[in-house]
């Protein structure tokens, strides 16, 4: 799948529109929004510096609202509307989440393709149908999670395009491990995101999973997304020489704590329809000096990036 990696080129022509001078991005509520929402995220946006920080946030609010508007639909058509209204907002921005957007694009060169095919992800979920195969699967979750590693990618200071696909491989990572965590969740609203191939190879039904009383071998299916999963995880750790210092400090502990998910789902006995499986704050601290090992390990000696704060 294409990543496009305009923001390079962008970058060498010099043709990155500079911020104007009226643009006032509202950054407080960019981050009040990543703060509340992606509790996750924001911890490990911390280690960035305070300007590639606010980036990020803007990023997260603009996908996060656009996230919202299908999760919490009601009326199918009026939320199509508003998703209209919402990607038109990448053209004219008026609202303080694209304008913040928008100047984070020009400044950091990232091209608008990514957010138009997140939206195109976003869409699927108003009309819900199973995915037959593990393809279709990460063809959604390229839409909706892959597309935020190719925008964040120039923020944590990415300067090589073949490191794309392992910055796409995370956010597919961690979609697929938001599926998991969701299954019970999902199921009540009617929704089933597991593949229909793989559903069928461990002897399970697509319809008792939705009725919340999974058939056939329900634990081993959980088990084999799992190391999916990890396996996406692991391939993304192969892009992190390419980042800046504090860019792959960040994404070592986002991918981190995002994956102690999956070994709470295994803690739980692969029970998903229980609750969510849920980190608390606490842990995820704890995990934060292995975190700064693995980095210092990685780090030295130190590759000479060109990277400026």
């Amino acid at each position: 799948m294409a990543v496009a990696p305009r923001f390079f080129a962008l970058r060498r022509l010099g043709l990155a529109r500079k911020p104007a001078p009226g643009d006032h991005p509202d950054w407080r509520h960019c981050s009040a929004i990543a703060r509340e929402y992606g509790r996750t995220f924001y911890l490990a946006s911390q280690f960035l510096p305070p300007a590639r920080r606010r980036a990020i946030h803007a990023i997260y609010a603009f996908c996060r609202i656009a996230d919202d508007i299908a999760d919490h639909a009601t009326d199918l058509a009026a939320a199509a509307r508003a998703l209209d209204a919402w990607e038109r907002q990448l053209e004219v921005p008026t609202d303080p989440v694209p304008i913040a957007f928008a100047r984070v694009r020009a400044e950091y060169g990232i091209p608008v393709t990514p957010a138009y095919d997140l939206l195109a992800g976003v869409r699927m979920d108003l009309a819900p149908r199973p995915f037959a195969t593990w393809d279709d699967l990460s063809l959604y979750c390229y839409r909706v999670a892959g597309t935020v590693g190719v925008m964040v990618a120039p923020i944590l200071g990415c300067r090589d395009e073949a490191a794309l696909p392992h910055a796409v491989n995370l956010g597919i990572a961690m979609q697929l491990t938001n599926i998991l965590r969701d299954v019970g969740e999902d199921a009540r609203q009617g929704r089933l995101y597991l593949p229909l191939e793989d559903i069928e190879a461990f002897g399970c039904d697509a319809e008792a999973i939705l009725n919340g009383q999974p058939s056939g071998e329900f634990s081993r299916l959980i088990a084999f997304e799992i190391a999916r999963a990890r396996s996406l995880y692991a391939d993304s750790r192969r892009g992190l020489p390419a980042l800046s210092p504090p860019g792959r400090l960040t994404t070592m502990a986002g991918s981190e704590l995002y994956a102690a998910i999956l070994t709470r789902i295994e803690e739980l006995d692969y029970d998903v329809f229980a609750g969510r499986a849920y980190v608390p704050t606490g842990r995820k601290l704890g995990a934060l000096p292995g975190v700064a090992a693995a980095f210092v390990q990685l780090s030295w000696p130190l590759p000479s990036t060109g990277y400026r704060l």
